[in-house]
């Protein structure tokens, strides 16, 4: 495993977390500007060693052309944590607010589980005696049933998705919300498709949220 120095470690998170600032993958000199470094030789350098560890590459194997993280890099599978597809927000008996651009996001390895997984941002307050508050980011392990009392995300009549406990029963599924002012909602079995099972959540104390 190669270990990265503090600059690297910025320029691969500005990479990561900035997917839309460019309209093709940036240039040294346009990482040079975004980043605010005056010398293009120290990039040119650092960008060398994140290419030697895997974890950017650049087109058409010129360092002068566009440079774009590798599928290891948006993974993260060098250092204990994966970085998961933040796919939308949650919000009750609402579809899910698809973003234009997936973007990844870093989880460690305790959040998630060991199957596929992605990450989705809760509006509202419909779970909230869960623990679970508006702008938290939860991490949703991708599988098609669940046990009663497992938080899942549900599809409804294939056209609304919302995050509520579920409780099963040959002629019945309940989405239980976990907010005492909201009742619980009933339908048949063949109305509710299960789309994931909540494995573990995040939370920013910041203001600037994403909206």
């Amino acid at each position: 495993m190669h270990q990265l120095t503090r600059r690297q470690r910025q320029i691969l998170d500005f990479l990561r977390n900035n997917p839309d600032k460019f309209p093709y993958p940036p240039t040294l000199d346009e990482l040079c500007a975004a980043l605010g470094m005056a010398s293009r030789g120290s990039l040119h350098k650092h960008i060398s060693a994140l290419i030697e560890a895997g974890l950017v590459e650049p087109l058409s194997g010129q360092k002068q052309g566009g440079i774009r993280l590798t599928i290891k890099a948006k993974r993260n599978e060098d250092e204990g944590e994966q970085r998961l597809p933040f796919v939308g927000k949650i919000a009750a008996g609402k579809p899910i607010e698809a973003i234009e651009h997936v973007h990844y996001m870093a989880v460690p390895e305790v959040l998630r589980s060991d199957k596929p997984c992605y990450v989705l941002q809760v509006k509202g307050d419909s779970m909230i005696e869960a623990g679970i508050f508006d702008g938290d980011w939860v991490v949703i392990e991708q599988r098609s049933h669940a046990h009663n009392g497992e938080i899942v995300v549900a599809l409804v009549e294939k056209t609304e998705v919302t995050l509520k406990y579920i409780e099963q029963a040959p002629d019945k599924v309940l989405l239980i919300p976990a907010n005492a002012s909201l009742a619980a909602m009933a339908y048949h079995p063949e109305q509710v498709e299960i789309q994931g099972v909540l494995v573990g959540q995040m939370r920013s104390y910041r203001s600037s949220l994403i909206k």
